[in-house]
């Protein structure tokens, strides 16, 4: 008797914690297709480009500068004397680490200001994806391109929707 009635109990219990239990509802999102039909992200790379142009001109002006100094250097050093040569090597030797100075500070300004820039734009795609998700049911939404197996729904044409685009 005693173990009818616990059998029961745990059966109860059992299927008392399946009902408990939320559906899960995957979708997936092709969060690169998104980026790329949302104007933003041409005003955002532009912004860059320009900026990128810029950097990469400096950068030129600086590697010229510093040829010319070494083939000056080159051209006259048979008949500098060991003073005037070795401030001049010290001077490309300074002229050089700016130059590789100025090169890092400028990639890594990019990058902060790539982060910048997209910032607010993925900031907009994690907004439209909870908007979608909260208002169809989703328990999980994935990005897609990494996975093996892509089950679920598609949720692209409702966050575009969500997001006004086409």
């Amino acid at each position: 008797m005693k173990k009818t009635i616990l059998v029961l109990a745990v059966a109860l219990f059992a299927s008392a914690a399946a009902f408990a239990q939320k559906p899960v509802k995957l979708g997936h999102i092709d969060a690169q297709e998104l980026i790329k039909i949302m104007p933003e992200v041409d005003s955002a790379q532009k912004v860059l480009q320009v900026e990128q142009g810029e950097a990469e001109k400096m950068l030129k002006s600086m590697q010229t500068e510093l040829q010319t100094l070494y083939t000056e250097y080159q051209s006259k050093k048979d008949q500098m004397s060991d003073l005037i040569k070795q401030t001049k090597e010290a001077e490309l030797q300074d002229k050089e680490t700016r130059m590789r100075q100025f090169q890092e500070n400028a990639v890594k300004r990019l990058q902060e200001r790539n982060d910048e820039l997209f910032a607010p734009i993925q900031e907009k795609i994690k907004n439209a994806i909870a908007k979608v998700a909260k208002a169809n049911g989703y328990t999980y939404i994935f990005t897609s391109g990494a996975a093996l197996y892509e089950g679920g729904d598609d949720v692209l044409p409702l966050v575009k929707k969500e997001m006004g685009l086409k």
